[in-house]
């Protein structure tokens, strides 16, 4: 059948309406960063982004400057093989979610409520990734704090003290698992489950014949922790637990979760001065050093502005 002349063209006209999808000027190109183009709905959704984090509306051009720095840190990431996978920033955004106390879905609703898409978060959360890995790998021993400079930073405060007494805690999570939109009753029942193997187990050998041969169960690999990396709350649930023993059942977002502990000695740990000093010159090591790593790379990227 031959379509008549002005369908034809009625029709051409109504599909590149629907392949626009949205407005002309969101989609003009602003800038071109090594061939990559930010556009106006980039610059928007940042805006939008920056204004719900920061609760203040900020200038078009620290949000242009922003996202010229992510595509020059993403472009970075690939000369070095640094691409963080889907479920890589997934995890990164359930993480955010549960910092939040609040589902991903409700995450992603309380964004687009303030027209903010959740790829948006996303590529923010991916371009940070990227760079905070290039610059711990590239300059791994430039960002290494030396001991003696920390000891004489904590003298230079007045404070002798350099070590205290502490606690080491060496032990293996276990998960239940239970699947996502699993009724209260079966939620119930593995609680049950959980107060079970309790009673059974009274070593960390027994915990990994029983649990690496359980049907949706799994034991992790063990870990050491010391008094100054656990909150309160779980060291004192640590404490008060017998060696080869397990802690009570929580129900968590992954299922049915315990600690078996394998052992508890003493140690000496950092006192917390310290450890924030530690921290301190850390992080001013690492600002330094990524600003200029990131001044460089601008410098030589090809930043063209289109529409100003």
């Amino acid at each position: 059948m031959t379509i008549p002349l002005p369908v034809f063209r009625l029709l051409l006209v109504l599909a590149a309406l629907l392949l626009a999808g949205t407005p002309s000027r969101a989609q003009n190109i602003v800038v071109m960063v090594n061939g990559d183009p930010i556009t106006d709905f980039d610059i928007e959704q940042r805006s939008k982004l920056d204004q719900l984090t920061t609760q203040k509306v900020p200038a078009r051009q620290d949000v242009i400057n922003e996202l010229i720095d992510d595509r020059v840190k993403m472009k970075e990431g690939k000369k070095y093989g640094v691409d963080p996978g889907i479920s890589d920033i997934n995890q990164s955004y359930e993480g955010m979610a549960q910092r939040m106390r609040i589902s991903p879905d409700q995450l992603t609703k309380s964004l687009e409520v303030k027209g903010v898409r959740p790829e948006t978060l996303k590529g923010r959360m991916k371009a940070e990734m990227v760079w905070t890995s290039l610059v711990r790998g590239r300059f791994k021993e430039k960002l290494m704090v030396g001991e003696k400079d920390v000891a004489d930073k904590v003298r230079e405060g007045g404070n002798e003290k350099l070590q205290i007494e502490g606690t080491e805690y060496k032990m293996q999570p276990i998960v239940l698992i239970v699947p996502r939109g699993s009724s209260p009753a079966f939620l119930e029942t593995r609680h049950k489950e959980a107060e079970q193997y309790r009673s059974r187990v009274g070593s960390c050998e027994e915990a990994n014949s029983l649990f690496r041969s359980t049907p949706n169960a799994t034991i992790r690999d063990a870990v050491t922790k010391t008094t100054a990396e656990l909150p309160e709350a779980l060291r004192k649930v640590l404490d008060d637990t017998p060696i080869g023993h397990l802690t009570a059942p929580e129900t968590t977002k992954a299922g049915i979760e315990m600690v078996v502990l394998c052992s508890r000695k003493p140690t000496v740990i950092d006192t917390p001065k310290k450890r924030e000093i530690r921290e301190k010159m850390y992080s001013e090591k690492y600002e330094k050093t990524q600003k200029a790593y990131l001044e460089e790379l601008r410098k030589a990227a090809m930043i063209e502005y289109r529409n100003r």
